[in-house]
């Protein structure tokens, strides 16, 4: 067999009062004098993880930015980078869930590069492929403790919303890469329930498409696993009402474990036929504020996967993850039913029409999911990416 593997330098610390334990620690070893937090106001003004920030670094702490919103809008990012550069900082700690923690990695771009931001983002030339410009510069260290399970905490990977232009500003640098992830149960279990269930959901959603994609290494296999293993956990346990820290950080470690097996394999998101359609998510809840982004993938996963083409193989390994595989083989049907099922029982939406989302929008939205690097990077052409997008919406609705 062979493969390639690779890594980047990260530590992670988990556990009850991580911040005071490890903290200080973290930023000494990556040489910063001028830590700045960079979070949302909520974060600021209904928790105490701030306070805790300022007594544990001290007069060493450089500043706070706490006006970062959902979906990284471009102006806050733009606000948060000109604040850092006047403290002078030089480590950004990121505290929030996935919009901080994207929106911090812009920052250290914005910094660290002399073009404008919008000769570094993702180019979409017409008729040819979209590309991710190089962003060669250095970067500040990146330092995230995340509130809320989520794949942001551990990419290089940005995406920023920007209601002039009609897709998202993307960005692609490594070296935004964060150089320590602090779990800290605490902090964890100040985001509220409802917004929980929703991150939760994400992240499950993602490792089941994981799993039944093909296996390029024993490394994926082994992370995509444990990562399908602690989610499946942690979100039956929601469907019961029961949810603690040490269940929210198992979901947070599965995200961090899927990351990986993706550095280490390939994106499952084009070759698994039981992930949802990230680039149809993604449209729904940065079109539509009031709609987060695990609702944006449980109103869809079931109806993508009974629309994809018949996979019998990825079928049985997925029917055999989720307790389905009772001396049968369960098809597609059975595992979208399922998941419905599962979905509900949290307590997420599983259809379009409970978003409050108007029918009429649903070609806006399809049309949205063309520039989506990710998702798209030139595989299909603009009509058929909006063609599969608006069957997709139209049978989730």
């Amino acid at each position: 067999m062979s493969f390639r593997a690779s890594g980047f330098n990260w530590r992670l610390h988990c556990g009850s009062n991580v911040l005071e334990n490890h903290l200080n620690e973290v930023v000494s070893r990556a040489g910063a004098k001028r830590p700045f937090v960079i979070c949302s106001p909520s974060i600021n003004k209904r928790t105490d993880i701030v306070r805790r920030l300022e007594k544990t670094l001290g007069p060493t702490l450089a500043g706070v930015f706490d006006q970062i919103e959902k979906d990284c809008p471009y102006p806050n990012v733009c606000a948060a980078r000109d604040a850092a550069r006047e403290a002078n900082a030089d480590l950004l700690i990121a505290v929030g869930g996935g919009s901080v923690l994207v929106a911090t990695r812009a920052v250290a771009i914005f910094l660290g590069e002399e073009r404008d931001p919008f000769e570094l983002m993702t180019q979409y030339p017409a008729d040819k492929p979209a590309y991710s410009p190089r962003l060669a510069a250095p970067k500040l260290p990146i330092v995230n403790v995340p509130t809320t399970p989520t794949s942001a905490m551990n990419r290089a990977g940005t995406g920023l919303k920007n209601d002039d232009l009609d897709h998202r500003m993307e960005y692609f640098d490594p070296k935004t890469r964060p150089q320590a992830i602090l779990l800290d149960y605490e902090v964890l279990m100040t985001t509220p329930s409802s917004s929980h269930r929703s991150t939760a959901t994400t992240v499950f959603s993602s490792v089941v498409g994981a799993i039944a994609a093909a296996e390029s290494n024993p490394l994926v296999e082994g992370d995509r696993l444990q990562a399908f293993r602690l989610a499946f956990r942690a979100y039956s346990a929601l469907a019961q009402n029961r949810d603690d820290a040490a269940s929210r950080a198992d979901l947070c470690i599965a995200a961090f474990l899927q990351n990986r097996a993706e550095d280490d394999g390939s994106r499952m998101g084009a070759s698994s036929s039981f992930g949802g359609d990230y680039a149809v998510s993604t449209a729904l809840h940065v079109q539509f504020p009031h709609v987060g982004q695990g609702e944006s993938i449980s109103t869809i996963h079931a109806t993508k996967i009974r629309l994809s083409q018949d996979d019998e193989a990825a079928a049985q390994v997925v029917a055999e993850a989720l307790g389905l595989d009772r001396g049968h083989k369960p098809g597609k049907l059975a595992i979208a039913d399922e998941l419905e099922r599962l979905y509900r029982s949290v307590g997420m939406p599983i259809r379009l029409s409970e978003l409050n989302i108007p029918r009429s929008a649903l070609p806006l939205i399809a049309g949205q999911t063309v520039k989506n690097f990710n998702a798209n990077a030139g595989v299909r052409s603009d009509g058929e990416r909006i063609a599969a997008a608006q069957q997709l919406l139209e049978a989730a609705y």
